[in-house]
C-alpha cells in the first residue's frame, strides 16, 4: 500500500443533538491496486470517522496496526500517505452509499 485516502461525510441531528457520519475508503487510489471500501453511516463526531476506516481496514486484512496504535502513526511508519477530509454540513440522504 502506498496511499490511504478516506474520505467522510457528517451530518449533525439537530433535533438530537447527535453527529453521524459515512465514509470512502480508498487503498492505493489511481493504481491498478485500487481497492475502495465503505464505513456505513453510523454514529461519531470529530475524527471518529478515522478510527472506524482503521477498524474497516484490519477487518479485511489490509493493515495490521498496533495494539492503541493510531492509523496517522501506522502510515508514518510504513511511508504510506495518508489523506483525510471531511465534509460537514450534509443532509441525511448524502450519508447513504
Amino acid at each position: 500500500m502506498k496511499t490511504l485516502n478516506i474520505q467522510a461525510k457528517e451530518w449533525f441531528d439537530k433535533a438530537n443533538g447527535n453527529s453521524y457520519f459515512s465514509a470512502e475508503v480508498t487503498v492505493d487510489f489511481g493504481t491498478n491496486t485500487e481497492k475502495n471500501f465503505f464505513v456505513p453511516f453510523q454514529y461519531g463526531y470529530g475524527d471518529h470517522y478515522i478510527d472506524m476506516a482503521k477498524e474497516l481496514l484490519e477487518k479485511n486484512d489490509i493493515i495490521k496496526v498496533k495494539e492503541r496504535e493510531q492509523l496517522w502513526n501506522y502510515c508514518q511508519e510504513n511511508d504510506i500517505i495518508l489523506r483525510t477530509s471531511k465534509q460537514e454540513n450534509c443532509l441525511k440522504r448524502d450519508l447513504a452509499k
